[in-house]
């Protein structure tokens, strides 16, 4: 009796023990891909800054660069109002200090203008009209809604060989990197003209963005939309209406 009674004894203790066991194993498993996904991530983020670190460049060394086909503007929003968000008017007002220095010809906004009730491309548009850009000599990318997509749609649509890209520093390392590794001679420009209040959260959402990129730079999948080649050497009205 007494030996039955120490048997039945033994059995919970030991399923409790095993269960412990299992436990720290999923916790040690857990602990072992959290810090090889964190080092992976940044190795990634440290690779992308590393390449292209040395292409970013003011806008004194940018005017001296020869036969840049376009200035590259990449979008991030509007207002409640319709107007350019703050980093957005920074981006574009860069921008367009690059132009009226003669760095390249044409500029392209690109951004979403995926919905027929946001259309931020156009906004950016006659924002730069306004300023004195000549209708003709900016071109509208309207599905921009990446930045791998625009950077794929300016090499594809527009036939983007050599180009600015303008965004904010936190951005311009993967921007440029998109561009170099879909064969383009590409330079960044920080538009950092404030210091904004979403900064570190940006900054935080970038370590994220870059090793998504990071992949789809090395499979370079189709962007969401494609449509028909419209050369940056053209006249930029032909792209004032959305055709995809």
């Amino acid at each position: 009796m007494g030996m039955v009674v120490q048997k039945g004894y033994m059995v919970p203790k030991k399923r409790k023990l095993i269960r412990t066991a299992l436990k720290v194993k999923m916790i040690m498993w857990f602990i072992i891909l959290s810090v090889s996904c964190g080092y992976g991530m940044y190795a990634i983020n440290t690779h992308i800054k590393t390449i292209s670190g040395g292409y970013l460049v003011s806008e004194q060394e940018a005017a001296a660069l020869k036969n840049m086909d376009c200035i590259l503007v990449l979008g991030c929003g509007l207002k409640q109002d319709g107007k350019p968000s703050e980093m957005l008017t920074d981006r574009l007002l860069t921008a367009i200090a690059l132009y009226e220095a003669g760095v390249a010809p044409k500029l392209i906004m690109s951004g979403d203008h995926e919905k027929e009730d946001y259309d931020e491309v156009t906004v950016m548009k006659e924002f730069a009209i306004k300023k004195g850009v000549p209708s003709q000599d900016i071109f509208l990318d309207h599905v921009g809604l990446s930045t791998y997509d625009s950077m794929f749609r300016a090499r594809e649509i527009f036939c983007v060989k050599k180009m600015v890209v303008v965004t904010q520093g936190f951005h311009l390392c993967r921007a440029v990197y998109n561009a170099r590794k879909l064969d383009m001679e590409a330079y960044g420009v920080s538009a950092d003209l404030h210091t904004y209040k979403t900064r570190y959260i940006q900054e935080v959402r970038e370590v994220f963005a870059r090793t998504k990129d990071y992949f789809f730079c090395a499979y370079k999948p189709l962007p969401s939309y494609l449509g028909k080649e419209t050369p940056v050497t053209g006249n930029g009205d032909e792209t004032n209406q959305k055709e995809v």
